[in-house]
């Protein structure tokens, strides 16, 4: 199963492709996507994106993780989330918002082609603001 590409993104809004609902945080994995709701886990800029706020991806079986960080890179992500993918064989990376979607697209792409090094696992949690 491929990942969604992220068919749009302005400041607040993402389009995923495939999808009716325009998201302002979202999280995207290979058949699916939702709202990332901070509310559920406490989330906050500061100190940032946790690892229960990945947990869903993370049993998914995702091999990498693109995490948005913003439009203007409010939104932290402490080295022992980080730690947490790694631990669990997960490779990250993590850009700001609008790099993030132009990195998380390409490695869907890669993998919906069939490349040697197969990236469809791949998934996304984008902050927009």
């Amino acid at each position: 199963m491929s990942s969604p590409e992220i068919a749009s993104l302005s400041w607040g809004q993402m389009k995923v492709k495939g999808c009716s609902t325009t998201y302002k945080d979202c999280k995207v994995w290979p058949g699916g996507s939702r709202t990332w709701d901070w509310r559920e886990t406490g989330t906050n800029h500061s100190p940032g994106v946790q690892p229960a706020d990945l947990e869903e991806v993370v049993k998914k079986g995702v091999q990498t993780l693109v995490i948005g960080r913003g439009m203007s890179e409010a939104l932290q992500v402490p080295s022992s989330t980080v730690d947490y993918l790694k631990k669990n064989g997960i490779e990250v990376v993590v850009l700001q918002t609008e790099k993030a979607v132009e990195e998380y697209n390409a490695l869907a792409a890669r993998g919906v082609k069939g490349s040697k090094v197969p990236v469809s696992r791949c998934s996304s949690l984008l902050k927009c603001l």
